[in-house]
């Protein structure tokens, strides 16, 4: 058995970010970072749409507002000292209701308390801005960013590894065990004894909690994100990312349209209940996933609850007209033949067993563990900050 001072599971951006930042601040410390798939930001962190968050959407004091304007601002700062590619098109918000007019409105508010830089559009503006798009107002957000996160990834990787730490990709964990005075951790290639152990297992993150006797009461429930691609002929259909105004009572964003670094534009996603939570072909079924939360009360609530935008999201992934639509409340000369195949996501969203659909960022946390067991987007885009936040709170356990 390995002995060492930090234990890190999870080679995502988060966890990676936590491995980097812990390093940073113990530079001879031990540690080690555990990846159960055969390559880093092998699922949410590879599979989203690239975009740099300004934070306008959360609520002022939650923690996805804090984190999402200090790890934009970190984020393009580290973008910029390691030579990886971004860009800061900015973001569209496109109200096409009068019901989406008062929420734009309550999101120029918002905006103004997060002090970011924005710009009410009207319809002659909005259209003179982005001639494909159309909506009765906007407010443009020129701090949205866009860049490539799995290259974000591999440059924390290179960093920890850099200062000594090992990234060990392949090494599923099955076993954790805490003590008083240390963490054992087994994988299916080796086995390691740490004095701090921090997961960051996104849509494995309950399970992982569970199997070190966390005692808690939300479930991961996957959300397949299904995108499409603007053929290359339409890569500069936009020059800005062009979202919906989102319902706030929802913790989705809507079908957009984003340009990549890449140069594409990519179009969603949607957000419909998956069946597989790290399947991304279209029908992927995990029967062990679908029993999981087929027993959890928390579904069953939020299926009730939210039973017409359920039924909108699977007509939506069923049938690419239903999908297309979504699309063409803002840019009605987008075609059915527009839509090119495009790999889907999966977001791990927590949800209490009463139904309620956790916003924020959510921790549960021992004398030697820290579970991170919601991380929604912004989350790439936090992930820095993060980082940061959950190692000063590893090491401070660690010095007690």
């Amino acid at each position: 058995m390995e002995h060492v001072d930090y234990c890190i599971i999870g080679g995502g951006i988060v966890g990676l970010a936590t491995a980097y930042q812990l390093l940073r601040r113990e530079p001879d410390a031990s540690l080690v970072l555990l990846e159960a798939a055969d390559t880093l930001a092998a699922h949410q962190t590879g599979h989203n749409s690239g975009v740099i968050h300004s934070g306008i959407y959360y609520a002022p004091g939650s923690l996805k507002a804090r984190f999402s304007k200090a790890g934009a601002r970190q984020t393009k700062e580290f973008c910029q000292e390691h030579g990886i590619p971004y860009r800061e098109p900015g973001k569209l918000l496109v109200a096409t209701t009068l019901l989406e007019l008062e929420r734009l409105a309550q999101l120029e508010e918002r905006a103004a308390v997060h002090e970011l830089d924005y710009e009410r559009l009207d319809r002659r503006e909005l259209l003179q801005r982005e001639p494909n798009v159309t909506g009765l107002g906007a407010l443009f957000i020129p701090s949205t960013g866009i860049v490539d996160y799995p290259a974000v990834a591999r440059m924390l990787a290179q960093l920890v590894e850099r200062e000594g730490g090992q990234v060990c990709t392949g090494a599923r964990v099955t076993a954790i065990s805490e003590h008083t005075d240390r963490v054992d951790v087994r994988t299916e290639t080796g086995a390691y004894s740490c004095r701090q152990l921090v997961a960051c297992a996104g849509l494995q993150s309950d399970r992982l909690a569970e199997a070190a006797g966390v005692d808690i009461d939300v479930q991961i429930i996957p959300f397949r994100g299904e995108y499409f691609e603007l053929p290359a002929g339409k890569s500069g259909y936009v020059r800005h990312l062009i979202y919906p105004v989102p319902d706030p009572a929802l913790p989705f964003l809507g079908v957009h349209l984003t340009p990549t670094v890449q140069g594409t534009i990519t179009v969603g996603p949607n957000a419909v209940l998956g069946m597989a939570r790290e399947g991304y072909p279209k029908f992927s079924v995990d029967f062990r996933d679908v029993a999981r939360y087929a027993k959890f009360p928390g579904l069953w609530h939020v299926a009730r609850a939210n039973a017409l935008t359920a039924a909108r999201e699977v007509r939506n992934s069923l049938f690419k007209g239903s999908y297309l639509q979504e699309c063409r409340k803002y840019a009605p000369g987008l075609a059915k033949a527009d839509l090119l195949p495009y790999e889907a996501g999966i977001r791990a969203q927590a949800v209490r067993r009463d139904g309620t659909l956790i916003h924020d960022f959510l921790l549960a946390e021992t004398d030697r563990m820290i579970h991170v067991l919601n991380a929604p987007s912004p989350a790439a885009t936090a992930a820095l900050p993060i980082g940061e936040h959950l190692a000063s709170r590893a090491a401070l356990r660690r010095s007690a």
